[in-house]
């Protein structure tokens, strides 16, 4: 997965919300610039993954107002969605600048820098989030913060900050998804099963949970449910990476 001007929600981080990712922390309105109106079309578009009208309008934003974070912010994420990655490292970087206490803008950094294998600084930007009491969005930063334990190695540590997400917001999509899978890998099939109808309860399948998933009712021997998730997975996700896997293991 932000910071200043407008009361702005970006409903989608890459279906934002899903993937850890909080664009904007909302503060009280205040009289829109024609920048903030900008800012508002440029979040609507990528949203919507008009990502050509999205950057025009995000452009605009920061020509009339080279300051405003939130813009930055955006057009940072449009980038990485693009794999402009160092465009993005750019806007990042000038918005750390302007605001480097914006809570939401560390979860995203963070996110980003330990995307790029920089864990030493990502690890502590997501901890500076995840550690102010101000924060009542914790649970965001807990789940970067244990993604970037896994792309380090570090299982059991990435476990704990999945728990503690929870702890903080028991429907939180991502971390259950995440705890499905270390528990699959662990061999607690149980508490996979149980993860994924909690993550069920509050979002729909994507390709990797009803691979998990089918991978689980193998190992405990319900063979028919787990042909049921492969038969969904390639209905669902034809050209996933997980349904091609499964063709490739059934040929």
């Amino acid at each position: 997965m932000p910071p200043k001007l407008l009361s702005i929600t970006l409903i989608a981080c890459s279906v934002l919300l899903l993937d850890g990712c909080s664009l904007f922390s909302q503060e009280g309105t205040k009289s829109e610039s024609a920048g903030d109106v900008y800012l508002q079309l440029g979040v609507r578009y990528l949203n919507l993954d008009k990502l050509e009208r999205a950057k025009e309008n995000l452009e605009l934003a920061l020509k009339h107002d080279s300051d405003n974070t939130n813009a930055h912010i955006a057009i940072a994420f449009l980038y990485e969605k693009i794999g402009k990655l160092d465009e993005a490292t750019d806007h990042y970087q000038t918005a750390f600048g302007l605001a480097p206490d914006d809570l939401s803008l560390q979860n995203n950094y963070g996110r980003f820098l330990c995307d790029r294998k920089q864990f030493d600084k990502g690890m502590g930007l997501l901890e500076q989030a995840s550690n102010n009491a101000l924060n009542d969005k914790r649970w965001m930063p807990l789940t970067n913060a244990g993604r970037c334990q896994i792309a380090m190695g570090k299982k059991q540590k990435a476990q704990a900050y999945f728990k503690e997400a929870l702890q903080a917001n028991a429907a939180y999509a991502p971390a259950l998804e995440e705890m499905q899978k270390l528990s699959f890998q662990n061999g607690e099939f149980w508490a996979a099963k149980g993860f994924l109808q909690r993550y069920l309860s509050v979002a729909p399948h994507t390709s990797e949970t009803l691979s998990i998933a089918a991978q689980t009712e193998r190992s405990l021997g319900n063979l028919e449910l787990a042909k049921e998730y492969q038969n969904l997975l390639i209905e669902k996700f034809p050209l996933s990476n997980e349904a091609k896997q499964l063709g490739s293991v059934q040929q």
